[in-house]
């Protein structure tokens, strides 16, 4: 998805239930186990940014919007009737990250509708796919789109700030949602501790200080950076990774995921001993010639984990239920494991 460039500049279980006979691939909306094995109990109310949403029975059909919410369904074995449409990171073309093609091959289930969201929600799709319930837990949607798409079905909207869920907050989020609470809570117990056993193997990462950035190379007056609140930088924490004193201290009672600060006070990033950001092989050459990002510890050491716009493993780096645990996710630890044993002690 764009938003990534525009807004910075973002299995378990055992068997299937088929709509129709054993060995045909499951339509969209059908979910892995039965509603007993899921374990909730309706109906369920989920406080939200914009109030609250009350689901009186276990949903069947299930639409998701924004990034990740998806990603959290499938990872609990239900497959969405319809969700969006990967427009970033995808480089096959094909509208799906590569975790999620090999969980809908893993349930067995075709594709569901993926809807375009480069210019909004699709409420004409989503009001087709018929839905009981819309997944946005992690999600920046306004009280504007909110309403529209409580016409249409139950919405659970985002905790309190838009783009600052966590990926465990999401999937307990829509989990709840879902009535797959206690099956959420095992797997993500089962992903932290995937997560600490191969950020283990970098002993550099603990305790040096970090931000995640997004660069504009063609303007390198401003130096950008993620809230803690936001998933990615929330994420470095995981690793086993610190907020810089810049981060730390403006993410205090903040109500955005995003800041700027001008490369004129350069010297408030004088902490910082590893960056990871969005960019070009070439960035980390450019930015060491230049007066005033060079003066950063990350910078000067070349401590930059270096994610390639636009790219699978960029995707990756904002973590999901599905996307821990795979190839990418556990390359992504190994490219900011690198960049920190490059930092000074």
């Amino acid at each position: 998805m764009s938003r990534f460039r525009a807004l910075a500049a973002l299995a378990v279980g055992s068997a299937l239930v088929l709509t129709g006979c054993a060995g045909t691939s499951a339509a969209p909306g059908a979910q892995e186990g039965s509603s007993d094995a899921a374990g909730g109990s309706f109906p369920v109310t989920i406080d939200h940014a914009f109030g609250e949403t009350t689901i009186e029975a276990q949903p069947e059909r299930v639409v998701t919007v924004s990034w990740g919410n998806q990603e959290a369904a499938l990872a609990l074995g239900v497959v969405p009737v319809a969700m969006p449409k990967v427009t970033w990171g995808d480089e096959d073309g094909d509208g799906l990250l590569p975790w999620v093609k090999d969980k809908l091959d893993e349930l067995g289930a075709e594709t569901p509708t993926l809807m375009d969201e480069t210019d909004g929600f699709d409420y004409e799709a989503i009001a087709d796919a018929q839905p009981d319930v819309i997944l946005g837990a992690y999600s920046g949607m306004t009280q504007e789109q909110y309403d529209t798409l409580s016409k249409i079905a139950p919405v659970v909207a985002f905790p309190e700030v838009a783009w600052g869920t966590s990926w465990q907050e999401m999937t307990l989020t829509d989990a709840k949602a879902l009535g797959r609470e206690d099956q959420a809570e095992q797997l993500i117990a089962d992903l932290e501790k995937h997560v600490t056993d191969a950020s283990a193997k970098y002993p550099a990462l603990a305790g040096k200080k970090t931000l995640f950035t997004y660069l504009d190379p063609t303007d390198l007056s401003t130096l950008g950076y993620y809230s803690t609140l936001d998933p990615r930088a929330a994420y470095l924490t995981e690793l086993g990774l610190a907020p810089s004193s810049a981060v730390e201290e403006s993410s205090k009672d903040a109500a955005t995921f995003w800041f700027t600060q001008s490369t004129e006070n350069i010297e408030t990033f004088s902490d910082v001993d590893v960056i990871v950001g969005y960019g070009t092989p070439e960035l980390l050459a450019q930015l060491q010639a230049d007066p005033l990002w060079s003066r950063i510890p990350a910078i000067k050491a070349g401590a930059f984990a270096t994610l390639t716009d636009d790219t699978t493993i960029a995707a990756a780096a904002n973590p999901s239920p599905l996307s821990i645990g795979t190839s990418y996710g556990d390359e992504y630890i190994d490219l900011v494991g690198a960049a920190s044993e490059k930092a000074g002690s």
